[in-house]
């Protein structure tokens, strides 16, 4: 299945990831935290400078979504001590790994924050 974002440019020759970027960043404060991209839905939200957004099945539960986002910012920021931009910068790798440990095929597989930090604690015994 192709990635919605990242698929081969259209005849515009503009890049998808760069327009998701620019409609999240440019939308006001007060609108809501999804948008219509396409054929699917982003769902984004701010902490502080740093934004997280997912592209998702226009059907999806943006709530679920949302709470995944705030999911995963607690899970950084327990493992890098208030997460920011450069935390995400050099440590690139770890944050793949706590990706892959409650999102497996586009979808959401594990909701426990406590069972995550404790996986992501033996995976760093064998590092």
């Amino acid at each position: 299945m192709a990635d919605p974002i990242h698929t081969p440019t259209e005849s515009t020759g503009q890049d998808p990831s760069g327009k998701v970027h620019r409609l999240v960043v440019n939308r006001d404060p007060k609108f809501t935290n999804f948008v219509e991209f396409r054929t699917h839905k982003v769902i984004y939200r701010r902490y502080a400078g740093l934004f997280f957004s997912l592209c998702v099945d226009i059907t999806d539960n943006e709530l679920a979504y949302l709470e995944c986002i705030h999911l995963f910012v607690e899970i950084l920021d327990h493992f890098f001590s208030n997460v920011c931009e450069l935390d995400l910068v050099f440590n690139f790798h770890k944050v793949y790994l706590i990706l892959d440990e409650f999102i497996l095929a586009g979808e959401l597989q594990e909701t426990s924050k406590k069972a995550i930090i404790e996986r992501m604690g033996e995976l760093e015994k064998l590092e």
